[in-house]
């Protein structure tokens, strides 16, 4: 499963999962993680340079251009959630902590509520 997650420098959860600078992008299989990329996204900055509709639809590009199936986040706003739910990817939130655990987490949770 690929989850995407913000990320800090120092490999925690990023509370600003919108307006993160850096996200994680983890291929997750049999409980471990098999793929981790680290990429600038500076979606604060680029957030403040036009509408929430915009912003969304750069989010939404970038997921769908790593096949993103689970965002891994401590909160987000509700047109956000809606956006994600749209496209079909699944959201965790509340998680917290050292963003390699959470999206491992989060990605077993999810494998144990599917049928």
């Amino acid at each position: 499963m690929i989850a995407c997650v913000a990320i800090r420098p120092d490999g925690s959860i990023d509370t600003r999962w919108g307006r993160a600078e850096r996200v994680a992008i983890a291929d997750i299989s049999d409980g471990a993680i098999r793929d981790w990329e680290e990429l600038s996204v500076d979606w604060g900055a680029l957030r403040d340079q036009g509408s929430n509709r915009r912003h969304h639809a750069r989010i939404a590009r970038f997921l769908r251009e790593r096949n993103v199936q689970i965002i891994v986040a401590e909160h987000m706003g509700d047109g956000m959630l809606g956006m994600l739910e749209t496209m079909g990817i699944a959201v965790r939130l509340d998680a917290t902590g050292e963003a390699r655990a959470a999206a491992t987490a989060a990605v077993a949770a999810s494998r144990e509520v599917q049928p």
